[in-house]
């Protein structure tokens, strides 16, 4: 049982952190791209908000479909916590690792750890539905 656990959790640990890395990595870009659109029209009320809206969206959206898919592909079932609890993290640790404009490098690295542990966590507790 404890090798199955430990399993679980390096199994949560792994696709949480590619889970980070990459809705980390699309929302940013995305957020650039606003802000691109913004910067090219800087009189404009609202230049870049229709663009913003969507890449906010995005980031918020992707996480749960990446770690139901990502446990599911490593073979894993019952992440009925991981899921609701990791978008719920994700969107106050990947806001701020996205949003906040005072976030540098070292900051942002110890925030994905931060959520790829949490999530290792969080996988580790098995629900079944039934």
């Amino acid at each position: 049982m404890t090798g199955s656990r430990t399993t679980r959790w390096a199994k949560g640990t792994l696709v949480s952190a590619v889970a980070a890395v990459v809705c980390h990595a699309g929302w940013e870009r995305l957020r650039e791209w606003a802000g691109d659109v913004a910067a090219a029209d800087p009189g404009a009320v609202g230049a870049g908000w229709p663009e913003g809206m969507p890449a906010s969206a995005t980031g918020l959206v992707a996480m749960p479909v990446l770690l139901w898919a990502g446990m599911r592909l490593l073979g894993e079932r019952g992440n009925h916590l991981l899921v609701p609890a990791g978008v719920t993290a994700w969107w106050f640790i990947g806001g701020h690792a996205v949003e906040d404009v005072a976030v540098g490098v070292t900051c942002t690295t110890l925030l994905l750890t931060l959520f790829a542990l949490l999530g290792g966590a969080l996988s580790m507790a098995e629900l079944t539905v039934t």
